[in-house]
């Protein structure tokens, strides 16, 4: 028998409120973004599995599609944005750039094509240690407008930013080296 043990989450009401004013609904009137704990967000993942006793002995290995927990690390709060079907291409090309070979079975290594969109990561929060940070309404607000704001951002000049950031720490770094080194 094999016994799967996990932490679940619902994200409270006034967060799941404060994603939907900063992000809006979607096609489906659904949140744009919405708040999921690592360990209560599934996503399909085919291939080939081996099941195994506490002590590490096989029990069997079996190719099938399995729901498992999508985000690392487990234990946090996740922020997702959703994205439309047509960002995943047609079903055609999702089958074949999906499909994968184990043992000479077809397998859709990333389930069915999603047919209604799906939500896909854009922030986990944590503290700048890893560290466990809590979700609240206030801290969603921030992290959705953040992303939304950042969407109006073009690839240059976010790129461009990124760039002038480098140089900016390039150039603290060598003076910092060279008052040390004096």
């Amino acid at each position: 028998m094999i016994l799967v043990i996990r932490e679940t989450h619902e994200a409270p009401a006034d967060v799941a409120r404060e994603l939907l004013l900063a992000g809006g609904m979607n096609r489906f009137e659904e949140a744009n973004y919405r708040a999921v704990w690592g360990w209560s967000r599934l996503d399909w993942i085919g291939g080939k599995w081996e099941d195994r006793r506490a002590d590490g002995t096989l029990v069997r290995e079996v190719i099938e599609l399995r729901r498992e927990p999508k985000y690392l690390p487990h234990e946090r709060w996740h922020i997702e944005r959703w994205m439309p079907p047509e960002s995943y291409g047609s079903p055609e090309q999702w089958h074949a750039e999906t499909l994968e070979v184990a043992d000479g079975r077809s397998i859709a290594a990333l389930g069915p094509y999603p047919s209604r969109g799906d939500y896909e990561h854009c922030f986990t929060l944590q503290g700048p240690g890893g560290e466990f940070v809590q979700l609240t309404p206030a801290a969603a607000r921030h992290i959705a407008r953040a992303i939304e704001a950042s969407r109006g951002v073009s690839r240059a000049r976010g790129r461009e930013a990124l760039e002038d950031r480098t140089r900016r720490e390039e150039r603290e770094y060598d003076a910092y080296a060279e008052a040390v080194l004096s």
